[in-house]
């Protein structure tokens, strides 16, 4: 499989990723569209034209989103829906209101290295549910409708986090091994990955691709259990830096048809075989087609 690379890289934005792409008529979800690089990749597909609903957990905050994006952008085709990406409810809820086809999923929303073990009602650690779980069930829910549109994509936001540990298993949830907040991190976003592996496969007769990214190094709200970004400044984006993969992503004509792959800095990851401290690169465990088979299946029965 030849590696994607673009004339884009690492100080490329949002907006010159989908400069001269037309969404009219498509329809977005982008999930955790309130903060960081969310309101920037609702911003940039609204600037596209795209009817984009914001998934989020707090409407109040949602609403005055959308009107900034409206009053920014122009386009007034900007949804709210409550969605709170960890509550089975709430994710059932929000597939269920849905309708018609859908163009583009962004699964956005995350959480990252909370100090202490928590766990949902059903007793999932909480960033594996949040990062992986509610959004596969989120993303399954609303096969019907991406299968409508014919050509749909959906766009996960990962981590290079991921390579600091693959999906344990054996011990997904921490029953019987000390709780680590950036191991359970890591594997969560590791889950993400083997997601869209294994969604590009079973849905490609459908015409849904899936890839995944990292975004980059962008001081947010996600780092508020880390003490803060640890990232060298050069090394650094702002939120319209960081939002651009996820804009190739979802409008690159070059991805057309590919699927099951994961980018950094608007281009293609090269395959790492260690953590290089979890710096730049994508795991083989986090690409590999038996893990993410395994995945889905371990995903279906939690859900079940």
């Amino acid at each position: 499989m030849t590696r994607l690379t673009t004339s884009f890289g690492f100080s490329s934005t949002a907006d010159e990723v989908a400069h001269g792409i037309d969404l009219s008529g498509r329809r977005a979800i982008i999930t955790g569209a309130t903060s960081g690089i969310g309101v920037e990749t609702a911003r940039t597909l609204a600037a596209t034209g795209a009817q984009v609903t914001l998934a989020v957990r707090n409407t109040a905050a949602g609403e005055a989103t959308a009107a900034d994006i409206t009053a920014t952008t122009g386009n007034e085709d900007i949804h709210v829906a409550r969605l709170d990406i960890s509550d089975r409810t709430s994710v059932n809820a929000f597939v269920q209101a849905w309708d018609g086809p859908l163009h583009l999923l962004v699964n956005n929303a995350g959480i990252m290295a909370t100090p202490e073990l928590e766990r949902t009602p059903e007793g999932w650690e909480m960033q594996f549910a949040t990062n992986h779980l509610g959004h596969f069930a989120l993303t399954t829910g609303l096969h019907g409708a991406l299968a409508a549109d014919g050509n749909a994509r959906v766009v996960v936001v990962s981590s290079s986090g991921h390579l600091i540990s693959p999906v344990v298993f054996d011990d997904i949830g921490f029953h019987y091994r000390p709780y680590d907040p950036l191991v359970a991190y890591g594997q969560s976003k590791t889950a993400t990955v083997l997601f869209a592996v294994e969604a590009s496969r079973r849905w490609a007769a459908d015409g849904i691709t899936a890839n995944a990214l990292m975004p980059g190094a962008i001081a947010t709200s996600l780092q508020r259990h880390t003490g803060g970004l640890k990232t060298p400044p050069e090394r650094r984006k702002s939120p319209q830096q960081g939002a651009a993969t996820s804009l190739l992503l979802a409008t690159a004509p070059q991805l057309e048809g590919l699927g099951g792959r994961y980018f950094e800095d608007c281009n293609e990851a090269v395959p790492v075989s260690d953590g290089n401290g979890w710096a730049s690169g994508v795991a083989p465990y986090a690409l590999d087609t038996a893990n993410a088979e395994r995945m889905w299946e371990v995903s279906l029965r939690l859900l079940s």
